[in-house]
């Protein structure tokens, strides 16, 4: 096949890349740098069967030659990323959605959304299943980032109805592992980053409000079953443990060796109390559930970190 990636040189993108690279695909990646690292397509330049054009999603793309995947994983994703580019994040959401929908009708070529699981807000349900409306602060600062991917999610459903146009929508819950951005501002690299430095970890709020944390290995494997599967509602993908923000960052100290103190700070307005995934359709549908243990895949991910700090020394 030949797929077109944006957001090819984001943690997830490049993931992605990689993947359907070594199971022989074609892929055209995009990206404007904006929030993805040109270190990712560096390592996937290496492949004969990758193009990169550095490029602004959010507008139209040309693109020559027949596609068989429109797949759109550009936007920032962290909330500082979002924040930094208001605009940005609401017009790759937007119109880019629009613009690469358009383009898979041009190719008849099939259109898969990643979305998040910041649709469902502060959820007023726990855990979030795909029925569920969600709790979203239309005007909050989050509403940036949060509201644009739920507009995306009913302009795709709209294409698949009017245009028929082949769609999938995922809803990524909290990913982690190599390649995330040290700066992006995710509680995952905050804390890695400050126990490698032997800094406080920061804390927002109280530490009691939850996250679900799965490896970037079980999304990318959830991504290619659903490329597989016709279905065109959205689809969660997700680790139903839950941690506490203190459970986290006391695991992250153990595994670094790090006795660095805790500190406390306000919580960000609109931050959601609980967040954890009902994955029932992904099983189902897909056959699919995480397979990485939150130990293993942290272990994994602050080597990678910590061969960052040293390639830079």
């Amino acid at each position: 096949m030949r797929i077109l990636i944006t957001g090819a040189a984001g943690f997830l993108g490049s993931h992605l890349a990689e993947r359907l690279l070594l199971e022989g695909h074609e892929v055209v990646g995009i990206d404007d740098f904006s929030s993805g690292q040109r270190r990712n397509i560096e390592l996937l330049a290496q492949h004969p069967r990758f193009q990169f054009m550095e490029a602004d999603a959010s507008r139209p793309l040309q693109i020559e030659g027949p596609l068989d995947w429109v797949m759109h994983f550009a936007s920032p994703a962290s909330p500082p990323r979002y924040l930094k580019l208001p605009i940005q994040t609401l017009l790759v959401n937007g119109e880019g959605t629009r613009h690469l929908l358009d383009l898979s009708v041009e190719k008849g070529a099939r259109f898969f959304l990643a979305s998040t699981s910041e649709v469902y807000g502060d959820p007023l349900v726990h855990p979030q299943s795909e029925a569920y409306w969600g709790n979203v602060n239309p005007v909050g600062p989050r509403a940036i980032y949060d509201e644009s991917k739920r507009y995306a999610e009913t302009l795709t459903l709209a294409y698949h109805q009017a245009r028929g146009v082949s769609t999938r929508i995922i809803r990524i819950f909290n990913t982690y592992g190599p390649r995330m951005d040290a700066e992006d501002g995710r509680v995952v690299t905050n804390f890695i980053n400050q126990a490698l430095r032997g800094q406080p970890l920061t804390i927002y709020g109280d530490g009691s409000q939850t996250r679900s944390f799965q490896y970037v290995d079980d999304l990318i494997e959830g991504i290619r079953r659903l490329m597989e599967v016709e279905y065109p509602q959205p689809v969660n993908l997700g680790n139903p443990e839950e941690y506490t923000m203190l459970q986290l960052a006391e695991l992250i100290q153990e595994l670094v060796g790090s006795k660095t103190p805790l500190v406390h700070k306000p919580l960000p307005q609109d931050d959601p109390r609980q967040r954890r995934p009902d994955i029932s359709r992904a099983k189902t549908l897909l056959g699919w559930e995480p397979q990485v243990p939150v130990r293993e895949g942290l272990s994994r991910t602050i080597a990678y970190f910590r061969s960052l700090q040293t390639s830079a020394s």
